[in-house]
Parts: C-alpha cells; structure tokens; sequence
C-alpha cells in the first residue's frame, strides 16, 4: 500500500533536506506528525541488592548507579503509563542455554550471600531463541526472558486496546567480545538477523506491522516513498506496530545486507538522510543534535531521542534534557523514569494532563487533544 502525504513535500539533494512550506495542520495526523514516550530498556529489572553490591566493588558506582531503575512488565506500561515505544536488547541463542546460569549468581553462592530470585523460573533461558537481558552474567534481571515472549505481551495487549496509537518496538542487537571472566555473548550472523524477522512473523500476522516494504509501496527506495508518499494515518496505522533497527555500524549494516531499501525486512534502520533506506533515525542528544533532530522531522522522517540516561537526570531532578526532547519534535521520546522514582527525586517523562498521543511541535499543528482518542474513522 502506497501511503499519501498532503501537507509535507521534500526532497534530498546533494545530501542536503529541502522541503517546501505547507499548511502545518492537516485533517487528520499522520505517524510522523505526532509525539509519544517510549522506554529505554524497557525490559529492564534492576539487580538484587547483593549482586548489586559486587557491580560497586568491581566497576564502581557509576557502573552501578547506570542500571539502578527498574520498569513495570510492558503491558502496565502500556495501560497505565501511556507508553507507545519499547527498547528490547536481544542475544543470539540458537541452541538455548548459554545465559542460563549468569555468573554472578555463582559469585554470589560462593560468597555465601543472598542470591535473590530465580533469573529463569520457567526454564525459558534454557530453549532455543533470541533472549532479553541486558548484561549476561551481572544485569540480567528482566521482566521478560525471550524476545518472542516479549512479542506476545505486546500482541496481546494490542488485540485487548485494537484502537492504540501504533506502538515503535526498538530492537537493539547485543554482542561482542567480554574479558575472558565473562560469558560471551554469541556473534550475529546472517541466520541471527534473519531469526529477528522469523520471530517477529511467528507472532504478528503481515498486516498487524507497519514495514519498510509497505511504506515503500511501489517507489524505488524506501527513502523516496517517505519524501514523496509518507507515512500512514493514524487512522489507518491504529493497533499496529513498527520496528526499528537501534544499532548502527556493522550490525545495522548486516541487516541491510542482501536487502536494498530493506526490502523483505522487518526492521527500519537507522541511516543518513541521504541512504536509500532513510526513513527512521536514533538521534539520542536532542541537547546536541536539536537542530538535526528538528530538520529531519521536518523532513518527513521518524527519530527517536532520549530525555534521560544513566540516570542522572532522576538523581538530580534535572529536567532541561527533557524539554529540549520534546521541543525537538523527536516522535519518540525515551526516558528511563515513565513514572517517579522516589528513591531520587519526582524526575518522570510524561505529558501534562495524562496524554497519551500528542501534536508534534514541529509539524504536528496546533492540536491540544489527546490524538489516540479520536474518533477511528
């Protein structure tokens, strides 16, 4: 399918974004022309207060104070907290097995303390499959052992809530080698990024997922379709989801390999503007990166961006990183506190009055209302 875009006409020459003035608001929002919170690591458990105490001794504080947050199972996120972009680390584990038994555990047990609770209580650590986790053998805590399993919550929250806004499931690839101590994360070959699209269509049918293939439609590359078409409606896009590629480098371009403009993939990409499979981007410094960020909403493209991390912001109540995230028109703002922690401060990323989809502030008019909640059509 072929999407439209009656209010944003561009083009990329010589690698540069021209677009042409048009009214800013149209009858009725596109994807691009909104603003959402996401999560980062939105999996993430934070470790048991004595594996937490070996991080301190061996990487120290900063290491440690990094990864002190926690996030509710994703579909609270989603019904409670208004999020509409999940970030999930995935490890390649084709036989199954190999970060079942986190060394830190180990340590634990040697040390005789406590060894808090079981990483893999339904043995799923133990099967065949991408995993969820964010450091093997130290921070592995997470709502959620398995990508495909992570898949279903989202599915089967989507089917209970079919009019939500289309929900960005951010997939980073894990890997690379460890000291020797550690385990090592298996590589990802061309079979592993291929199993990230297997897995997905295992649990989404063809038209629950919005893809480079059908925003492409019947344009060249995927970038022209979105300079020239653009994305889908709201409308059209509710109870769906999208994916996107939060690795660049070798990683980003293996998945590309073999697929030009993503072709036949799952995944959108992170690239330049001037790539053929321009169409998403992670622009994470909306302090540094707030001019790009804006020219490239501008431009018609999605970006996603960080309100926080490491959790200095939360320690400090520090929000300044927060609104240039959403001044920036980034559509999708990632923070790590979608709720308080009351351990730091009242630190949270959320829009004012509990809405969910808002206008976007650069190209998204001057709506006030809460857009997941109009009328489908």
């Amino acid at each position: 399918m072929v999407f439209h875009m009656s209010n944003l006409r561009a083009r990329i020459t010589f690698g540069l974004l021209l677009a042409v003035p048009v009214p800013l608001q149209a009858a009725e929002p596109r994807i691009n022309e909104v603003q959402v919170i996401g999560t980062h690591n939105s999996y993430h458990i934070e470790p048991h207060t004595s594996l937490m105490q070996v991080i301190r001794q061996n990487r120290g504080d900063r290491t440690a104070d990094g990864i002190q947050y926690s996030h509710r199972p994703l579909a609270e996120q989603f019904g409670e907290l208004g999020v509409r972009q999940i970030e999930l680390d995935v490890f390649a584990d084709p036989k199954g097995g190999h970060y079942a038994k986190p060394k830190g555990r180990q340590m634990l047990a040697e040390a005789g303390l406590p060894l808090g609770p079981d990483p893999d209580p339904q043995g799923e650590l133990r099967e065949p499959g991408l995993k969820v986790l964010h450091f093997p053998d130290f921070d592995f805590r997470t709502t959620v052992q398995t990508f495909q399993g992570a898949l279903q919550q989202v599915r089967d929250w989507s089917q209970a809530h079919p009019h939500h806004f289309p929900i960005m499931i951010l997939v980073e690839v894990k890997g690379g080698a460890l000291p020797p101590q550690y385990t090592q994360p298996l590589p990802f070959t061309k079979r592993e990024f291929d199993r990230i699209d297997e897995e997905i269509a295992a649990v989404f049918k063809d038209d629950e997922v919005i893809t480079p293939d059908s925003v492409r439609g019947n344009r060249e590359t995927l970038r022209e379709a979105v300079q020239q078409d653009g994305w889908p409606a709201v409308s059209e896009a509710r109870g769906k989801v999208i994916f996107a590629l939060d690795n660049g480098g070798e990683i980003r371009n293996g998945y590309l390999a073999g697929h030009p403009s993503l072709k036949g993939r799952k995944l959108f990409v992170s690239v330049g503007a001037d790539h053929d499979a321009a169409a998403f981007m992670k622009l994470n410094n909306p302090v540094g990166q707030f001019a790009h960020i804006q020219e490239m909403v501008r431009g018609g493209f999605l970006v996603r961006t960080r309100a926080d991390g490491g959790t200095d912001e939360a320690r400090n109540n520090d929000t300044s990183q927060r609104e240039k995230a959403f001044a920036s028109g980034a559509q999708f703002v990632s923070t790590d506190y979608a709720e308080p922690d009351p351990r730091f401060s009242d630190y949270h990323v959320r829009f004012e009055g509990g809405i969910v989809v808002r206008a976007n502030p650069v190209n998204g008019g001057d709506r006030q209302e809460d857009l997941e909640t109009l009328p489908a059509r």
